[in-house]
C-alpha cells in the first residue's frame, strides 16, 4: 500500500492559495445558482401570471441579499480567471501577490457599485 505525501500547510497559507480557493469556491456556488435561476425562467413557460408570481418572490430581502452576493461571486471568479490567464500566457514567473490584491479589490469595488446603483 503506497501512503499519501505528508501536506506541506506553508503552501497552503500563502494569497495565491487563498486566491485559488476562492475562484474555486466561487465556481462551485455559481453553478448550485445556474439550475435555480432555469427553474425561475422555466415559470414563464406556464404562462405570464405564474412568471409574475415568482417574479414576486424576488421583493424579498433574502433574494436582494442574494443578488449582492451573486455579483460578488461573479466579480470573484472573473477576476480570479483573469489572474489565472495572466499568470499562465503572461511573459512574466512566479504568483503575484499584487494581482491577488488587486482581484480582491474589483470584486469589493463591484459589490458596493451594485449596492449603490440598485433600486
Amino acid at each position: 500500500m503506497i501512503s499519501r505525501p505528508k501536506l506541506d500547510y506553508r503552501a497552503k497559507s500563502h494569497l495565491s492559495y487563498f486566491a485559488y480557493a476562492c475562484h474555486r469556491f466561487s465556481g462551485l456556488l455559481l453553478a448550485c445558482f445556474l439550475p435555480l435561476h432555469f427553474l425561475m425562467l422555466s415559470q414563464s413557460l406556464r404562462g405570464a401570471a405564474g412568471f409574475e408570481s415568482a417574479l414576486g418572490l424576488t421583493d424579498l430581502w433574502v433574494f436582494k441579499l442574494g443578488e449582492w452576493v451573486l455579483v460578488i461571486l461573479l466579480a470573484i471568479h472573473l477576476a480570479g480567471g483573469v489572474r489565472l490567464l495572466m499568470i499562465e500566457f503572461g511573459p512574466w514567473r512566479g504568483l503575484r501577490k499584487g494581482w491577488v490584491q488587486v482581484s480582491i479589490l474589483f470584486a469589493i469595488i463591484c459589490g458596493l457599485l451594485f449596492l449603490y446603483f440598485a433600486n
